[in-house]
């Protein structure tokens, strides 16, 4: 009797959260996950013990594609560079494994002088003079870097590219929405893939507070117009989101004017892990720091006159006043934090600058291969680019992927772009070999020709 009144109770209490949430079945809280990728558990039978659950749960998870098993050729804001083991090691270990967020005192100093030592690397990489303690990844904090350069001046008006990513523009909109600032869009030179200076010119009136220029952009365009920019927008804040590799290889944003820089850690020791975690990076000058978010290291003397680090800035109104904080993120990336860092460490300056060379190495190899194909161009872009391109096929981009993968080649990423359907975003990291790109050329001519 004791069970069925359980049963009955647990009927009735999940009636009651049903119509708390306005829904009429169980079903309706998994509506957004897609049919194609829905699992039945139900099929599992009552009884089986732990090591014939684990076997069938494999034999689900061996169904996923991994790098390891296909040449991929994805980017587009998360890449598959080599992340070296001696990063992994370090970042697995307890003290910082363990360690969830660094308020003050609770946090070990050894926490507290890798992410110091994080800021004193990204600031040489950026070129910049202060870098905050953490953004989730580069979308939010392209939101953050919008709402602190409102803080900055005065206006409505925010211009991003065109070519700017949706999932980007769809973050950098949810962050817009509440403060009423308005996102407007500047188009691109359709021969070179860089910035439209005269159309930019055109949209920079007193409403607009601040711009973001993306170098490389979501072409793989590196922006070579740096210093016309920076010129035309007079004293606007100049947001320069860019890829943290390639600063080891081009001009960093603190030599051409921007004010804030962001940018994704993942490509600096992270794997790519179906997406996550990610690390936002964020810069700024010294006269800005005040309305950056996010927490600042800072190195010091204990009571004693020993070396110490502690939390020189954490605006106090994001624990308590929350609506007076310069953000709302309450959490932080400081573990990804410390595997950036001992990426970063490991490689040293000279060892990143090979990295990167080699990534632009192999890129150009690709896209030179690309264009042998009859009907294939690549790059279709003048402008100068990183370790990502587009190419033109002459059958539609969908078709591509979907061929190209059953033969073990994932080709690139499909642009969302008006009158790009034929095209592919297409970059190479650092674990492209020889072999990668002739599987690549291989595939392709059977899917073409």
């Amino acid at each position: 009797m004791g069970s069925l009144v359980d049963i009955m109770t647990q009927d009735r209490d999940s009636e009651e959260m049903l119509a708390a949430l306005n829904m009429r079945s169980v079903d309706e809280l998994f509506s957004d996950i897609p049919e194609p990728v829905r699992t039945d558990i139900s099929k599992l039978e009552n009884g089986k013990c732990e090591q014939d659950i684990r076997n069938h749960i494999e034999k689900i998870l061996a169904n996923n594609v991994s790098t390891n098993r296909v040449s991929s050729f994805l980017g587009g804001g998360a890449f598959d560079f080599y992340v070296p083991s001696a990063v992994k090691a370090i970042a697995s270990r307890s003290e910082f494994l363990t360690s969830y967020t660094p308020y003050q005192p609770e946090t070990s100093q050894g926490l507290l002088q890798v992410l110091w030592e994080y800021q004193s690397m990204m600031c040489e990489l950026t070129g910049m003079e202060v870098v905050n303690n953490s953004l989730y990844d580069y979308a939010t904090g392209l939101g953050e870097a919008a709402l602190m350069a409102a803080r900055l001046k005065t206006g409505k008006n925010f211009l991003v590219p065109e070519t700017i990513s949706w999932p980007k523009l769809s973050v950098l909109e949810n962050y817009c929405r509440g403060p009423g600032i308005r996102i407007q869009k500047y188009s691109f030179d359709r021969e070179t893939g860089q910035a439209d200076l005269n159309d930019m010119k055109s949209k920079l009136n007193d409403d607009v507070f601040g711009v973001l220029l993306e170098s490389p952009n979501c072409l793989g365009i590196l922006e070579s117009q740096t210093n016309e920019i920076r010129q035309i927008m007079g004293e606007k804040i100049l947001v320069a989101g860019v890829n943290a590799l390639s600063l080891a290889a081009a001009r960093p944003p603190g030599d051409y004017g921007a004010d804030i820089v962001i940018s994704e850690g993942q490509i600096l020791g992270n794997s790519t892990n179906f997406g996550g975690p990610m690390l936002g990076i964020m810069a700024c000058r010294k006269k800005h720091v005040r309305k950056m978010p996010g927490r600042v290291i800072g190195l010091t003397t204990d009571i004693e006159g020993r070396m110490a680090f502690c939390m020189t800035l954490q605006t106090r109104e994001q624990h308590i006043r929350r609506e007076k904080a310069t953000s709302n993120i309450c959490s932080n990336e400081a573990l990804t934090t410390v595997a950036t860092t001992s990426y970063l460490a490991l490689k040293g300056g000279s060892g990143l600058r090979e990295t990167a060379y080699y990534a632009m190495k192999k890129s150009r190899e690709l896209a030179m291969a690309i264009s042998s194909v009859p009907g294939c161009k690549a790059p279709i872009f003048s402008g100068p680019y990183f370790n990502e391109f587009i190419a033109s096929f002459p059958v539609k981009a969908e078709k591509l992927i979907e061929s190209m993968s059953k033969l073990g080649v994932i080709p690139g990423v499909e642009l969302t772009l008006e009158g790009m359907e034929n095209n592919l975003l297409i970059a190479v990291t650092d674990r492209t070999s020889d072999h990668d790109i002739n599987k690549y050329i291989q595939a392709l001519k059977e899917v073409v020709q």
